[in-house]
């Protein structure tokens, strides 16, 4: 059940979205997702620069996954509900999990064979999230139209960067990946 759910999530399944939002159980498996996509960047990561990015970099995926599906589910709640929007964050967490999915592929970044065009991979990949990202999103907060979802994820994602940045410039936390 796992490794079907993992396809669609990479196939953009919109049927997926509906059925991990309704799915409790499911929290397990998109733990899973959010590892895998997690342990990938930072294998791209380690490569670059060791073990502590990988060990940081996968406890603050994680971290990132949580915050961000949070400030999702404020804009999408609390800013800009649509007419039929009735979520919890868990549903968000669950949702978002598997839209990280396609950060699994982050692996084809460190073949030798691609090593010069690396930054296509990830922004395919960045792209391909972000779609994911949307279509769950559109799900989970039960919008009528895409640009409610798409407009909800860029403010989140708006917002994110900025506790990023602040985390960043705090604490020193590890540079994303595309410096």
């Amino acid at each position: 059940m796992f490794i079907s759910r993992l396809i669609r999530a990479l196939l953009l399944d919109i049927n997926l979205y509906e059925e991990v939002e309704h799915d409790k159980s499911s929290i397990w498996q998109s733990m899973v997702v959010v590892l895998l996509a997690s342990l990938a960047g930072r294998l791209y990561i380690y490569n670059l620069g060791g073990v502590k990015g990988l060990i940081v970099g996968t406890v603050l995926a994680f971290a990132g996954w949580i915050v961000m599906s949070f400030l999702i589910y404020l804009v999408g709640t609390k800013l800009f509900p649509g007419t039929d929007t009735k979520t919890n964050i868990g549903k968000i967490l669950r949702v978002l999990g598997f839209a990280g999915a396609p950060g699994i592929f982050l692996l084809v970044a460190l073949l030798p064979v691609i090593n010069n065009f690396a930054w296509v991979v990830i922004l395919i990949i960045w792209v391909w999230r972000l779609v994911a990202m949307i279509i769950a999103i559109k799900q989970a907060l039960d919008f009528k139209n895409t640009w409610s979802a798409i407009w909800v994820c860029v403010i989140g994602l708006i917002a994110y960067m900025l506790v990023y940045i602040i985390l960043l410039f705090a604490y020193g936390l590890p540079k994303p990946i595309w410096t």
